[in-house]
């Protein structure tokens, strides 16, 4: 079983805190490969077309990887794409978790969070995980499925990403009998009461979404 780490190429400040030092095999997309590389991490392989790079950015990266995947700015895919496509097909991973995805443009954000949703990659949606500093985001297939308490989140969202039916939510502080809607929404602001939380639907995709406040309640935000 191989577990990717995947750092592409959003803010810095976004990402959990002592990242760096997050177990496991490390791939990068674009900037992300020179994040790693200035972490001291050494990458299984990274891939873009590094336009957000400078030259001597660039460089470095080189001197430093030895397995790196050239692409092109004017392409059909997004690094991230790519770099998911390489760790599937070509690597073999069994699952990938994406740090630095979110925060910068929206458009970015959209892009990568609407990959699991793609057909192409439909064989390995219940596989990427998205991770933040406040939030973690899995994605699920039809079917039942139970999902644990995870330290350090307060809140839980149950998102449908595409047209759902028969939606259920059990044990949780908000439960939901029997939903159907054909357009994406968010169940925000969840929570787990004294046991895990069952979800189950009959078609669609849907994502779990662990989060927490940035500051706490302890203090106005």
């Amino acid at each position: 079983m191989t577990h990717f780490n995947l750092l592409v190429g959003g803010p810095l400040a976004t990402l959990p805190a002592a990242w760096a030092q997050i177990p496991g095999e490390w791939i990068g997309a674009d900037r992300g490969a020179l994040h790693l590389v200035d972490a001291h991490l050494a990458p299984t392989f990274v891939v873009g077309d590094f336009d957000s790079l400078t030259s001597d950015e660039l460089m470095r990266v080189q001197a430093a990887v030895s397995d790196i995947h050239y692409s092109i700015p004017e392409k059909d895919d997004t690094d991230t794409e790519l770099a998911l496509q390489l760790a599937f097909n070509q690597y073999h991973a069994t699952s990938v978790t994406i740090y630095g995805a979110t925060g910068g443009r929206l458009d970015h954000l959209l892009s990568n969070l609407f990959i699991p949703l793609q057909p192409r990659f439909r064989p390995f949606t219940a596989q990427i995980r998205f991770v933040d500093q406040q939030n973690r985001m899995d994605f699920y297939l039809p079917g039942q499925h139970v999902l644990s308490v995870q330290t350090g989140y307060r809140y839980l969202g149950i998102v449908p990403m595409t047209a759902v039916s028969q939606l259920n939510i059990s044990g949780a502080k908000y439960p939901l009998t029997d939903w159907d809607g054909e357009a994406p929404f968010s169940f925000a602001s969840n929570e787990f009461v004294d046991k895990p939380v069952t979800i189950s639907f009959k078609t669609g995709i849907v994502a779990v979404i662990y989060s927490r406040d940035r500051r706490g309640q302890q203090i106005d935000n």
